[in-house]
């Protein structure tokens, strides 16, 4: 959520200043990078625990051989 939508809410004008970090604290939004780094990490966690023979598995564990081409293929 913005921070100024926030500020609005809250009923807080630009004039009483009050940073990002402390509004957010006040309504409990967590920050985006946060976020995506717990989900990484769960999604991680989860292919860990799965099976030898489960597709997740078997695409992480993939190798490719080869050298990848320098350009645009045509």
């Amino acid at each position: 959520m913005k921070a100024t939508m926030l500020l609005c809410v809250s009923g807080i004008t630009r004039l009483g200043y009050v940073g990002n970090k402390d509004i957010k604290e006040r309504y409990g939004v967590v920050y985006i990078q946060e976020k995506m780094c717990e989900q990484r990490l769960r999604w991680y966690d989860n292919l860990l625990r799965a099976a030898d023979h489960s597709a997740e598995k078997i695409a992480n564990e993939f190798v490719v051989s080869g050298k990848r081409l320098r350009r645009r293929p045509r």
